[in-house]
């Protein structure tokens, strides 16, 4: 199946920048949407970004121009720019697959802005 492999998560302070990567192996079907999500310790899941099947970006609100997510055939991409100390979590690649309930996730890569 699909196997989801993040990388480029570290320590930078505020206003600094990081490129995490997810490099997956398996098959990626067309229909299928790709993302990155965020969980800050005590928090919920949140949806960062997301490529739907047309191939259209979708962001959170909280992004506000600073993030932006690419693909490169079975990589993905998400740079990161002016970071918080809000935005430290842990961040997730995710690959999902609605029609057999399939929902595909990374072991995550941490981010961590000091102030």
């Amino acid at each position: 199946q699909v196997r989801l492999v993040e990388s480029g998560g570290g320590l930078v302070q505020a206003g600094g920048s990081l490129r995490l990567s997810c490099a997956a192996s398996g098959e990626i079907f067309t229909r299928d949407i790709v993302g990155w999500y965020r969980q800050a310790p005590g928090k919920k899941r949140e949806l960062v970004a997301r490529i739907t099947s047309g191939e259209s970006t979708n962001y959170a609100d909280f992004v506000k121009g600073r993030f932006t997510m690419s693909r490169d055939k079975n990589t993905f991409y998400l740079q990161l720019n002016s970071l918080k100390p809000e935005d430290t979590a842990v961040y997730y690649c995710n690959v999902y697959r609605s029609w057999g309930n399939y929902d595909y996730w990374g072991q995550g890569t941490q981010v961590t802005v000091s102030s």
